[in-house]
């Protein structure tokens, strides 16, 4: 009798992730396509399904092999039915994702937050290293995260729970955010946000700094640029560093002070700074945490990269079934 696998979609403005998932969330085998978006996005589960169906028949197995479908989602999703309640991106408000994607593909769907599903990936077989209690934080153009709590990803009332990115973070003259409000961590800890401070240091003070120079040369900058200038001794990349990461661990803390969680796992592009930003994050996170909550936490790199969203989804699609046994 053969092991039957798990589908996980991570789904993203560009590409849609799909993989073939073992029951003990190992990758079988893993592809992606474009992410069509025309007609404000209605042709995107018919052609998930279809390619579901035609990689099965490149591998020369039956669609009887496949258990369900776990995917991911950008934007806020109804946990009643599956339903993506707006995806600007995708061009989506109200689009029912789950019933569509089950109707197409003949199999059971489950649909979630693609940031909670990311934090589940990296609870299961990533950084998380099966924490029950977790915080992920995935940095890149944004701020997004997932918290789990007992094993469970905490949704809230209507889905907006892990929203770590709009944690207000700078009080007064905070920069405008894309959701509306002012200050939150997204303007100043994420890609974009290193690339604002960056720029308001270079205007602000005339400090001598290759990263000035480069920036003069090429008239463009990067949060990699700005973390490579830091570790080569660049006082004015080391002032922005020293910057977002006090935004981040301030945010982080009081997060982690209402949670107590045994894990921190930091994720996105920006994550791949590796030790230029987990050192002096982890010096900020003590500043203001709990000394209890600080003792009891390990904050780490996400491990899993950008499998982390297929591997989450498929064990949404394993618990929804194995909780209907």
């Amino acid at each position: 009798m053969y092991e039957k696998w798990l589908v996980g979609v991570d789904l993203g403005g560009t590409t849609i992730k799909i993989a073939f998932i073992s029951h003990n969330g190992e990758i079988v085998h893993k592809w992606q396509i474009p992410t069509n978006k025309s007609e404000k996005g209605r042709y995107i589960p018919i052609e998930i399904a279809k390619s579901i169906d035609q990689t099965l028949a490149e591998l020369g197995k039956p669609k009887n092999r496949l258990m369900g479908i776990g995917i991911g989602a950008p934007g806020p999703v109804n946990l009643v039915n599956g339903s993506v309640d707006i995806a600007v991106n995708l061009g989506w408000e109200n689009f029912h994702l789950k019933d569509i994607l089950e109707m197409e593909s003949f199999l059971p769907v489950v649909v979630d937050n693609d940031a909670n599903v990311a934090a589940i990936g990296e609870m299961w077989k990533g950084a998380g290293n099966g924490a029950k209690d977790l915080i992920c934080v995935t940095i890149g153009t944004g701020v997004g995260g997932g918290i789990i709590s007992n094993g469970k990803i905490v949704h809230g009332i209507n889905g907006a729970a892990g929203e770590i990115g709009h944690l207000t973070s700078v009080t007064e003259c905070g920069t405008l955010c894309n959701c509306g409000k002012t200050g939150c961590l997204e303007t100043v800890a994420s890609a974009t946000g290193i690339v604002r401070l960056t720029i308001e240091e270079l205007i602000s003070t005339h400090t001598p700094s290759k990263l000035r120079d480069l920036y003069l040369d090429q008239e463009t900058i990067s949060a990699k640029l700005v973390f490579d200038a830091a570790n080569e001794g660049d006082e004015l990349a080391k002032r922005v560093i020293n910057r977002v990461t006090f935004y981040l661990g301030l945010s982080l803390a009081n997060l982690a002070n209402a949670l107590n969680p045994e894990k921190l796992v930091i994720g996105g592009g920006v994550s791949k700074a590796g030790d230029a930003l987990l050192v002096p994050l982890k010096q900020q996170f003590s500043r203001f945490a709990f000394p209890r909550v600080n003792k009891g936490v390990d904050i780490t790199i996400a491990t899993l990269g950008n499998d982390a969203g297929v591997i989450g989804s498929a064990w949404l699609i394993k618990e929804k079934l194995r909780n209907q046994i």
